[in-house]
């Protein structure tokens, strides 16, 4: 076996750095090699063990997680997966987390769940694993989003029959903030899939709501998909999109996860296929595991224009990389260029330029 994936878990609780260990010394190929009860011990634990990953708690004594991140992220960047709690507060913290640059983030465990511990375990692994292989960035450089909104101007929107389905995963946050903070206020309808929890999927939107020029909502059931919106699939509904009459509308299931999420991004391609076929335009972008690949194949295979984000932007490669390998992408695209491809596409003046 190749060398293990080293982790160095960082939490003020002695009882949580207990159970972490034993989540992750459960699986083969990890291996806990330090624990720090507060940031001071973890910044000379990291010069002394050189670890692949950190899981970092938000609340700690004497230093927080984010301050302490900052420093991490602009010093000696190295994969972050930090440690939440399902709250509001923590859904928040969380994601100024992911954009001062940690990969990822899990739930905190809770002890005595004995029941749940194999399924937890692997989930912690999962994300630990993505991380180690995750393309980690310098604090301020190459990925980091706008402050404000800087859409690209001068499309002319001739229907408003088409909308646009992103889906992503780890690295996602970021990367969906990037594309929608290039939208104008006057673009299609847009849905977006991204595996978050329940807590944390409201905060995401009303943060990109703040930074687009869109307006960006979590969806809620049977609501009229309208130009100018964005509408986040909350954490605990799969989204789809319907059609009734001449308006198309949000759909919200609560039924099984499917490739062991809910949402599921290939629920709403898969929807979108169906019901929008040429009038849709699909987007695969960074993340963990192949959800979205046979949507996005599905929609292409229905007249829909689809593209996949490139390795060298992603954060993780896995999703993009298994669409491509399904031959689902019509194109694929660095970050940066997505939102101005896809307008590009949408806009009369690019339908023209194609004809």
């Amino acid at each position: 076996m190749i060398g293990r994936i080293r982790v160095l878990v960082v939490d003020d609780s002695a009882l949580i750095r207990s159970l972490m260990r034993e989540l992750l010394g459960s699986q083969p190929d990890l291996e806990v090699v330090g624990m720090a009860p507060d940031p001071y011990v973890a910044r000379e634990l990291i010069k002394q063990l050189n670890p692949d990953v950190i899981t970092l708690d938000v609340e700690m004594p004497r230093m927080n997680g984010l301050e302490f991140l900052e420093k991490l992220m602009r010093l000696r960047p190295m994969p972050v997966v930090m440690v939440s709690s399902l709250t509001e507060q923590g859904s928040e913290v969380t994601l100024r987390a992911l954009e001062l640059g940690a990969v990822d983030f899990i739930t905190k465990p809770k002890l005595g769940v004995a029941e749940q511990f194999p399924e937890l375990a692997r989930e912690i692994g999962d994300k630990i694993r993505a991380a180690a292989r995750a393309r980690v960035r310098r604090h301020g450089l190459g990925m980091a989003a706008p402050t404000q909104p800087r859409p690209i101007a001068g499309h002319v929107f001739g229907t408003t029959e088409k909308l646009i389905c992103i889906g992503a995963s780890t690295g996602g946050t970021e990367a969906i903030k990037e594309v929608l903070c290039n939208m104008p206020a006057d673009a299609p309808g847009v849905l977006i899939t991204q595996h978050m929890p329940e807590s944390f999927t409201r905060s995401f939107a009303e943060r990109l709501n703040g930074l687009s020029a869109m307006t960006v909502k979590e969806a809620a059931h049977n609501e009229r998909i309208l130009p100018g919106h964005a509408y986040v699939a909350p954490g605990h509904s799969h989204l789809r999109v319907k059609k009734g009459g001449a308006y198309y509308y949000t759909e919200l299931s609560q039924e099984a996860p499917v490739n062991r999420h809910r949402p599921s991004v290939d629920v709403l391609f898969n929807s979108a296929a169906e019901v929008l076929g040429p009038n849709a335009l699909g987007v695969l972008l960074t993340g963990m595991g192949k959800d979205g690949a046979a949507g996005l194949l599905a929609m292409r295979q229905a007249g829909a224009h689809t593209m996949a984000q490139d390795e060298a932007s992603c954060v993780v490669f896995g999703m993009p990389r298994a669409a491509i390998d399904l031959g689902a992408a019509v194109e694929v695209a660095p970050l940066q260029d997505i939102a101005r491809r896809v307008l590009e596409r949408l806009s009369s003046r690019g339908r023209k330029a194609e004809d």
